[in-house]
């Protein structure tokens, strides 16, 4: 949409291809996303007005079908209407034709599908692929997967086999070996279904209503046995686990054969389990899906982005990630020997290792805290409307602003020209006459102008775009009476008059200040609840298993990049002492364990690096962090205050700040400082406690 508002070429219509159904899918989502500001306008063929593309309209079709000389759309006809005919009448009208190219990878440096991109002739492609191949392109623009992590609209990794000890081979190509390589197909099967009904209690304990898909993804080719690997999976997933075409519970999506595929996609279908090919893999979107089983025989060794992105999605974008860390990874599980990960996937991005909490543990109900989680910083989300209504409340617009025979004036399209802006659906609007007769989309144009130059500095897409216009609607509908359904006109033509604009525009001012403040104060925002020492953890390769006898989690994966920290586990490990377990904490939202500790202002997290239980049940937190250190007083601090409340409250809690006497190997004794932090003086240990466990 930014695109299409550009001033520096002419107005566009826009072609969507796609293989297969995709262009369905496709569509159907755009609606959804422009639903709100109705800034770009959705067809088919049949769906178009005068045999053409509008301006700022998106024709979508299916790709393979269009290339067929004898479909309906491709040759001539009595009615004129096929696409040579639209884009000719497109082109007249005074519109660039732009072209994307759906799944470029799949087809689009075909010999038949250049041969239409030819005829076509757009004065832009687009191709978009998450593993392109292109010849010459004039730019390629990507997206790094930790970006797409960042906005928490993938899910944090892929778990390989989880549970299953996997090593990785290193070689002219790194591949991994699995302890379930080998393993009996039925076996695979049994594990992935457990781990769906783990998912599925994390989301009701969560309250949300997903039901995770696990998908089964046979080879890609035909013959008897696959056949019969079929039925064996079919008649398996019936008797052993009550999954069957007949309860609804199993989809199958076979060129041949498929069954219960309406509503697979919802996040709440009744379907478990879905049964496909390569076919549907291609493009395909369902959030709900986070668990791939394939099976030895698979076509290819090789994970990559198009094996793994059916099930990398999150299942809810606008939420993001989950509380439960379960549900914020994906899993696949398989018996294929030596994987090999592809370099379009990332690296770390597939987990390799999971570490599991010990059987014997028992609960701590340890109070913590962790920074609240969002994303409002570019946006606007629904807090925006709720500002601005209150804004304009305190302002008086509504007794401000004048309603009666308001219209956007000629001076409004005169600004637009000097930051060469002069462009709007249905041509030129010259700057010396009065629009009365301008059509609908001509005043949404303007309206979608205005909310884009009034949202800096927040980044004008269109959801921003949308919020914006929606509050002023509101406003109008709450405080006015006045509709969008029934005064569209009337309202853009009173926003954006001369004497009514600066109006508006102050109170948007003064609501974005208070949403920036708003949101700037829950960017520090620190929340509490009641921590335990996760069930599991995921570790990529660069983590490799160590031997010890007293983690709470097993085995024990460590990357021993502090040599503190190493030389600390072995002083916990010893024999002789009165550790039960000890837990080696990480450092990132409520998966883990921080005390809060106050930073000038603002209170932050710290994730205190060990918790450790004693035999006599009593529970002891140490970080071995360095006194050298900037913010060695403030945590300090934190952590003696924290435990000092809990010790109040009955807890057998002690703790603090360890360090060795010999900083450089680490083979003098270890203290702990539990005195205030400011008092604490590097090579001076007299107000330091001797460690003993």
């Amino acid at each position: 949409m930014r695109f299409a508002d550009d001033p520096d070429h002419p107005p566009c219509a826009f072609i969507w291809t796609a293989p297969r159904q995709l262009h369905e899918q496709s569509k159907e989502k755009l609606e959804l996303y422009f639903e709100t500001t109705r800034a770009m306008e959705c067809s088919f063929f049949e769906d178009l007005d005068d045999r053409q593309i509008g301006e700022n309209e998106i024709l979508f079709f299916n790709w393979e079908s269009i290339r067929q000389e004898n479909n309906v759309y491709i040759r001539e006809n009595e009615q004129d209407n096929n696409l040579s005919s639209i884009i000719e009448r497109t082109r007249e009208a005074g519109r660039a034709i732009v072209l994307i190219i759906d799944e470029s990878h799949f087809h689009a440096q075909a010999e038949t599908s250049q041969g239409l991109i030819s005829s076509i002739s757009p004065n832009l492609t687009i191709e978009v692929s998450a593993t392109p191949v292109m010849q010459n392109p004039d730019k390629m623009v990507g997206v790094d997967i930790g970006d797409v992590k960042a906005e928490e609209m993938i899910k944090k990794a892929v778990i390989l086999n989880e549970d299953f000890k996997s090593i990785v081979r290193h070689g002219r190509t790194d591949t991994i070996k699995s302890e379930l390589a080998g393993s009996m197909d039925e076996f695979v099967l049994r594990e992935a279904l457990k781990k769906r009904d783990d998912l599925y209690r994390a989301y009701k304990a969560e309250g949300v209503a997903v039901n995770p898909l696990l998908l089964i993804q046979l080879p890609d080719r035909h013959g008897q046995a696959d056949e019969d690997r079929q039925m064996m999976i079919v008649r398996t997933l019936k008797d052993k686990h009550g999954i069957s075409i007949q309860n609804g519970k199993l989809a199958i999506y076979l060129s041949e054969n498929k069954e219960n595929l309406e509503n697979l996609t919802r996040n709440d279908s009744e379907v478990d389990v879905l049964i496909f090919k390569q076919a549907i893999a291609l493009g395909w979107d369902c959030p709900r899906a986070h668990i791939l089983v394939l099976f030895r025989e698979w076509h290819s060794p090789v994970f990559s982005i198009q094996t793994l992105g059916r099930i990398m999605r999150v299942s809810e974008p606008e939420r993001g990630y989950y509380d439960n860390d379960i549900l914020n990874f994906a899993y696949v599980y398989t018996n294929i020997a030596d994987i090999e990960i592809k370099e379009d996937i990332g690296r770390g991005y597939v987990v390799i290792h999971t570490s599991k909490r010990i059987t014997a543990y028992k609960p701590l109900g340890l109070p913590s805290v962790h920074r609240r989680r969002h994303r409002e910083q570019t946006r606007l989300n629904p807090l925006f409307t709720h500002l601005f209504l209150e804004e304009a409340h305190t302002y008086e617009l509504g007794k401000k602003i004048k309603t009666k025979d308001q219209r956007v004036q000629p001076a409004f399209i005169s600004d637009w020209k000097t930051e060469n802006i002069d462009t709007v659906a249905g041509g030129h609007i010259r700057a010396d006459v009065r629009i009365d007769r301008a059509s609908d989309m001509d005043l949404q144009r303007l309206f979608d102008y205005f909310a884009r130059k009034n949202l800096s500095p927040f980044h004008p897409e269109d959801r921003s775009v949308g919020r914006l216009k929606e509050s002023i609607y509101q406003f109008f509908g709450k405080q006015l009476e006045m509709t969008r359904a029934d005064h569209f006109r009337e309202i853009i033509n009173i926003v954006l008059s001369e004497s009514n604009r600066p109006h508006i525009e102050a109170v948007i001012d003064s609501a974005k200040r208070a949403y920036i403040a708003a949101t700037e104060k829950r960017e520090r925002e620190i929340v509490g609840d009641v921590w335990e020492v996760p069930e599991r953890l995921a570790f990529s390769d660069g983590y490799s298993e160590t031997d010890t006898k007293k983690s709470v989690m097993g085995p024990f994966y460590s990357d021993e990049r502090w040599q503190s920290e190493k030389a600390f586990i072995d002083f916990l490990e010893r024999p002789r002492n009165g550790v039960l377990w000890w837990f080696k904490n990480g450092d990132r939202d409520a998966t883990f364990f921080a005390v809060p500790y106050q930073e000038g202002d603002d209170w932050s997290p710290f994730y205190v690096d060990f918790v450790v239980i004693m035999k006599n049940g009593s529970i002891r937190l140490f970080d071995p962090h360095g006194i050298h250190l900037a913010d060695f007083s403030a945590k300090s601090d934190g952590l003696r205050d924290y435990v000092a409340q809990l010790r109040k409250k009955g807890r057998k809690v002690f703790g603090g700040i360890v360090a060795n006497t010999d900083p450089r190997r680490f083979t003098g004794q270890w203290m702990v400082y539990e005195g205030e932090g400011k008092k604490a003086q590097e090579g001076k240990w007299d107000n330091w406690t001797l460690l003993e466990l």
